[in-house]
This record gives structure tokens, sequence and C-alpha cells, in this order.
């Protein structure tokens, strides 16, 4: 009896394909490998399906809690770094082990700092929170290089919280752009020397010496003028980087990190800019309150004496940036206090002047001229010390 077709094909199907099922069923899936530091990889909660899921960051929305699985080892330090804003929070294993006190960069040993009862090894949650801001992911790393971690070098990380020393980022740059204003004032001084001279004395600014006079009846936006507001401009823009770059980015950017000197070079460039906009573009501000509150004969006089005070005191900006050079690295709290004091000073100073001189002309004890010193120089001088000085 012959089988028919069919079935003997089915057969032959049938023992050809035995050998691949026998060797399905040696595949084994390899384990992943441990995670003994920290990657780049963050999680979040999906409160929906209430699970940890791989957050996208051009997929998801950014949010205040990442979490990430670390391995720890027995008796192995798990050393990070990374720059923190203040009230930045560390959890492991659900339970707070860190808070940042202020912004600044920190390193961190993760392995001392396991929550009582935990096991010296295996996988630990680690989440990173910010009750008011988005935590800088990108600065959380492995304290220890891989080079050092391939060649088994000894370093002994720290199991405290300990900012770590700020070092004088981008001194070149400093020093370069300080050369540059240096070379600026003293070839003005040199060419525009009764010019220069009306500006930068001393006598004339706090009294009512012929200077100051002549000045104020002379028009603002000469060549002189501009070229020193420029400047002026740099050595500010000059001064914000260095309070920054170690201790928080601009609060623009909303981002705490370290940069490079061409960063540096950049951020300076961009706050000159800025700077120059804000004192060249305060003129078209003042036009237009003068309009509204009817006191517009007021407004030329107003922008001399505003432009004169901030040139004036723009002058002293260069050595505190000398300052920051020579005492960074040693005081660097004193540096911080010294550069927002002398800021402050020049922006409450301007507004002193502005309104002393406004008073001359007409009391400021009118109400409705109060109203509008305060609304060209009293709010403008309250949202800059925010956005400046007490940001930290």
């Amino acid at each position: 009896m012959r089988c028919p077709l069919f079935i003997r094909t089915l057969c032959l199907l049938l023992l050809g394909l035995l050998p691949l099922a026998a060797g399905a069923t040696e595949y084994r899936r390899l384990p992943p490998p441990p995670r003994t530091g920290l990657t780049t990889d963050w999680l979040i909660k999906d409160a929906g399906r209430n699970r940890l899921i791989l957050y996208l960051p051009n997929y998801h929305a950014p949010v205040q809690a990442y979490y990430q699985w670390l391995s720890v080892r027995p008796d192995r330090p798990l050393p990070i770094t990374f720059t923190a804003r203040e009230n930045l929070s560390l959890f492991l294993d659900n339970q707070l082990v860190f808070t940042a006190p202020a912004p600044a960069s920190y390193t961190l040993d993760l392995a001392a700092l396991l929550p009582a009862g935990s096991q010296p090894g295996g996988l630990h949650l680690l989440c990173v929170w910010h009750p008011d801001a988005i935590p800088n992911l990108a600065s959380f790393q492995n304290a220890l290089a891989p080079a050092e971690r391939s060649a088994g070098t000894p370093k002994t990380p720290t199991t405290g919280a300990q900012p770590r020393p700020r070092g004088h980022q981008g001194q070149n740059v400093f020093l370069g752009f300080l050369l540059l204003i240096g070379l600026g004032y003293g070839g003005l001084r040199a060419t525009y020397q009764p010019g220069f001279a009306r500006i930068y004395q001393l006598e004339g600014m706090w009294g009512q010496g012929a200077a100051e006079q002549d000045f104020l009846v002379k028009p603002a936006l000469t060549w002189l003028n501009l070229v020193l507001v420029l400047l002026f401009a740099l050595s500010f823009a000059l001064l914000l980087v260095a309070i920054h770059t170690n201790i928080e980015n601009i609060v623009i950017l909303r981002r705490l990190f370290d940069v490079a000197e061409s960063t540096i070079v950049v951020k300076v460039l961009l706050y000159t800019l800025l700077v120059a906009v804000f004192v060249l573009g305060k003129y078209l501000f003042l036009e237009l309150m003068g309009y509204i509150f009817d006191v517009a004969e007021l407004v030329a006089i107003q922008y001399r004496e505003f432009i004169r005070t901030v040139l004036f005191m723009g002058l002293f900006l260069p050595g505190v940036m000398l300052l920051y050079l020579g005492l960074n690295r040693q005081l660097p709290e004193t540096v911080l206090w010294v550069s927002n004091g002398v800021v402050s000073l020049l922006l409450i100073g301007t507004v002193w002047r502005v309104a002393r001189t406004l008073h001359r002309k007409r009391s400021l004890l009118n109400l409705h001229l109060f109203s509008y010193l305060c609304a060209t120089e009293v709010i403008p001088l309250v949202v800059l010390l925010k956005l400046i000085v007490f940001t930290y």
C-alpha cells in the first residue's frame, strides 16, 4: 500500500525541522551586565501603570523625580559627582540620604549612605528629586574616571557630600577679556581726554561741579559714550559669567553644569550683547513712560544721568574680576559676596543718583513723579536684583 504524496512530503519536512528544534532548546538568554555605576539611562514613574519606565527626553515631558537601579558591591565604594541646585534631594530605596544645602558641585559615596538595614550588595533604587526645578541629570557621573578604574588606581572617596573645590575655569578667557578692557579704557583716555574726564571725575560724581552740569546738557549717545557702553557691558558680562560659572549657571538657562572655555567665550559675548541692549534700549523705555506719565521733559536728563552713573561705577568692575581670579580658589564664598555686593551697589547707586538728579529738577514728593520713578527705576531694580544677585 502506497502512502499518499502529501503524507510523505509532511514526514520529510518534520525530519528536517527536528535538528532545528533541538538546537533551539539549547538557547539561553544572557543575563544583563551588572550596573556598578551611574549611566545616562534614567527612569520615571508611570502613574497609570504604577511602574518605572525609561525616560526619553524627546518623548516624555520633564518631571521632578528620576530613578536608576544601581548595583552596590559589598565593601566597594560607589562615588558619584554632580551639580545641584539648593534643596535637591537624593533617595536610596525610598529613604532620604542627602539634601543640597546650597547650589554647588558635590561628590558623594552612595555605598556609605545606604539606609540602615539595607543589604550591602545587590540592587538599590536611586532617586533624584527637586521640589521646584528639573534636576540636571547630565551632571551625574561616576567620580572615578574610566582610566583610573581600569588601571586600578586607589582613590579614597568622600563618604559625605562635599562641595568640589572651585577652580579657575576659563582663566585664560577672563585674562584675555580683561586685557582687552584695559586697552580699551587706556586708548579712550589718551584719545578723548576731555570727554573721558567729564565721566570719570570723582568730585563731580557726588557734588554739583561744572563737569557734572556740562555732561547733563550734552547728548548722551556720542561715539565716546557708545564705546564706553560696550566696554561697560563687557566688564559686567565678564563678572556675571565669573560669578555663575562655578556656582550656578544663568537663571535664564535654568541649568547647572561645568562649561568649557569655548562656552565661556560664547556666554561672555551673549551677556555683553544683552547688557548693551538693556543700557541703550532703556532710552526707548523712558520715552514711552515719559509719554504715559506726561513728564517727557525729564527723559533726556534722566537718561544722561543713568548713562553717566553706569559708566562711572562700571570702571570698578575689572578690579572685582582681578579679585575673583586671585582669591576665588582660597576664599570662594568671600569673593562671591564681594562680587554680588559690587553688582548690588552698582544697581542701587544708579537708581539713587537718578532719583537725586530728578529731585533737583522737580520734587519727588509729588506722588505723580514718584510713581514715574518707581515705574522706570525702582521696579526694574528689584527685577535685576532678583535675576542677578538673589538667585542662590
